[in-house]
């Protein structure tokens, strides 16, 4: 039986990575690589472009790699415990803006983000893959997956309400500002990927195949839950991606920049923490509302449902500011559905682990949920590049100026550019939850 303090060290591995790292790359990097380092709406794309084909051959074979480790860390643990430091250290380098021309500054991004993902690859497949081993009780399962999204959005919430007021107490230029919170927010995520790596135990020795093989990757592709499965995920992700990456122009072309209400500053940051604060809340509620439903399949569909009704509705309140406290409103109630799902993602992964080790005699724990990574980093970075691509189609130019190295924001069409950024936080990510919907309905394991 699993102690208290094991499920909260588990919670602070991605309290780590999806509560500061992932949830700063994904909300706040379209924004800053186009409007603070300078990059190109195209470089942007392609840089996330580039880093998704790097990460279809990195997270599988680290996967694999961290299947056939031997320490007396165990199998996944010495990946959070070795990996830590690297990890929080390239992270505060991404974010800062080196004093170069446009070439100098494209190398430092295309270099820093490529080695930024490969080091995540090389924490979270572990980190992911631990569920595997730590029981093999179904019940406990969803208990460590719920901490673990509690520890994620809790953590997501206090860095993204954080974002702004560390900017101000930082001062200086916006480049200074991103450079400090890199430093900041890196410490801290090392020190959660360590507290998680010494925390957690490894109680289930994987059956492993001794040789490498390419054995365990044809045979993902004769499981067909895990085909569904990894679908489905990188649907979950589309859909949090377009509105992460969105969020920022939607406050700086739409609503104003900042909104302050009795002192309480409401910016890009702090509109999604009332998500993440809900999504805190209800990722504790879903083994029990899991149980209400009866299956793990069903309460996944009704959670994606939630999803589309509430994401179509807000396509249809006005954009404007003075409608902020409906449109937090609508945001809340669409993160009761991802509350509920995120959670769900995680164990049902666990139980393709657990089929494809019965049906092929092996363990491929870590390969399995390296396709949970692969499919996070994919449809989050994927749905990023699409933003700045949709962008530039409806009329939003960016740049550096080479002889002042400044950034220049240049739009020749407001409106299409305004009603493209409603769009993208709404009517895409509605579409992408009804197709989870009919995934998870022919999604093969019922349980």
């Amino acid at each position: 039986m699993a102690s208290l303090k094991e499920k909260i060290g588990y919670a602070l591995g991605d309290a780590a990575a999806g509560g500061i790292t992932w949830k700063i790359m994904s909300i706040a990097f379209p924004l800053f690589f186009t409007n603070v380092f300078g990059l190109t709406v195209a470089d942007t794309a392609a840089l996330m472009l580039i880093a998704r084909m790097f990460d279809v051959v990195t997270d599988p074979l680290m996967g694999a790699l961290a299947d056939r480790t031997q320490s007396k860390w165990g199998t996944y643990r010495p990946w959070l415990i070795y990996g830590a430091i690297p990890f929080g250290l390239i992270f505060a380098l991404l974010l800062y803006t080196p004093d170069f021309g446009p070439v100098g500054k494209r190398i430092w991004a295309y270099g820093f983000y490529l080695v930024m993902m490969a080091m995540y690859t090389a924490v979270n497949v572990p980190y992911g893959s631990l569920l595997g081993v730590m029981t093999d009780d179904d019940n406990e399962k969803n208990q460590f997956s719920s901490f673990r999204m509690v520890g994620a959005y809790a953590m997501g919430f206090i860095t993204l309400f954080a974002f702004p007021y560390v900017q101000k107490l930082v001062g200086g230029t916006e480049q200074h500002q991103y450079a400090v919170i890199g430093i900041i927010f890196g410490a801290i995520a090392a020190a959660g990927t360590l507290a998680c790596g010494l925390l957690t135990k490894e109680r289930l020795k994987p059956v492993r195949a001794e040789k490498f093989s390419f054995k365990p990757f044809k045979d993902l592709f004769k499981n067909k839950p895990w085909i569904y499965l990894t679908l489905i995920g990188i649907c979950t992700n589309f859909f949090n991606g377009f509105r992460y990456a969105v969020a920022g122009y939607m406050f700086d072309y739409i609503l104003g920049k900042e909104i302050t209400i009795s002192g309480l500053i409401i910016n890009y940051t702090v509109f999604m923490t009332f998500g993440e604060v809900t999504c805190m809340i209800f990722g504790g509620v879903s083994p029990w509302f899991t149980k209400k439903m009866g299956s793990k399949r069903k309460a996944f569909i009704v959670a994606a449902l939630i999803c589309a009704v509430f994401s179509t509705l807000f396509f249809f309140i006005p954009k404007d500011p003075a409608y902020i406290w409906v449109l937090i409103g609508v945001v809340i109630l669409t993160s009761i559905g991802i509350g509920l799902y995120s959670p769900l993602l995680w164990s049902m992964y666990a139980d393709v682990a657990d089929y494809a080790t019965e049906k092929n005699g092996t363990s491929s724990t870590g390969l399995i949920f390296s396709s949970g990574t692969m499919a996070q980093k994919f449809g989050t970075a994927i749905s990023g590049s699409l933003v700045a691509l949709l962008l530039g189609i409806a009329g939003f130019v960016s740049g550096t100026n080479e002889a002042t190295g400044e950034t220049v924001i240049t739009i020749s069409d407001m409106p299409a550019v305004q009603n493209m950024i409603w769009a993208i936080f709404s009517i895409i990510p509605a579409f992408i939850a009804l197709i989870m919907v009919f995934l998870t309905k022919i999604y093969p394991i019922k349980k």
